[in-house]
């Protein structure tokens, strides 16, 4: 098995949340479950880490927890972000730069994956931040995104939920297309405090379900 598929399995059981937020993990207990030594195992962590999916706890780890209070801030600063990031691509990108950023919002596929609708969606925002022509934007976006991914990932799961992530998406390219800023910004913030709403509601909705599993929804921000 190679590091990089025994990040990917590590990685799913975290998202699909077989391995629950705040579940402690040692590199040697997850060996039998993974059929990877301690070394391995390790250097997968460390990526995780840095995923923002699991955290250190002494001389072992445990799994990130779900954080409201962080998604709702987060959610918050996105919408700084992404405001400017629509402002800045209406005057600084190209024809060809919104072309392409409009393909990847039309990219859904009948079958598509809640996989497929993530990695697009990340796409999209990535696109968005780099074709404002500020990398700062950019690389602060990707961070962002990386700490949103398993709530993100939550909110991809049906096809009615992946169908209405992509209509807002196209709006915004859109938008953006038809050189209206304020268009585009006010798609941007809808698409955004939706995307937020249905988080806090799903996730209230299946509160039970979750604590059920062993999940802790912490309620207020702790330091990281």
């Amino acid at each position: 098995m190679t590091d990089q598929s025994l990040h990917g399995r590590i990685r799913a059981a975290i998202l699909s949340l077989d391995l629950a937020p705040e579940q402690r993990l040692s590199e040697r207990g997850l060996e039998p479950d993974f059929g990877a030594s301690r070394t391995p195992i390790r250097a997968a962590l460390m990526r995780l880490e840095s995923e923002g999916l699991v955290q250190r706890d002494g001389k072992n780890w445990i799994v990130a927890p779900l954080n409201l209070e962080e998604i709702r801030v987060l959610y918050e600063f996105r919408e700084i972000l992404e405001a400017a990031a629509v402002r800045f691509a209406v005057s600084r990108a190209s024809r060809d730069d919104l072309e392409e950023l409009r393909e990847l919002a039309n990219s859904a596929e009948a079958d598509e994956t809640p996989e497929h609708s993530l990695d697009a969606g990340t796409s999209f925002h990535l696109e968005l931040a780099r074709i404002s022509g500020n990398p700062f934007l950019e690389d602060t976006m990707r961070s962002v995104l990386t700490r949103l991914y398993r709530t993100r990932w939550l909110d991809v799961q049906s096809a009615e939920s992946r169908g209405r992530v992509h209509n807002e998406h196209s709006a915004i390219a859109n938008a953006l297309l038809a050189a209206d800023p304020a268009a585009a910004e006010l798609a941007t913030l809808e698409h955004l405090r939706g995307t937020e709403t249905r988080l806090e509601q799903s996730i209230t909705a299946d509160r039970l379900r979750l604590r059920a599993n062993g999940i802790s929804l912490r309620s207020t921000a702790t330091a990281q």
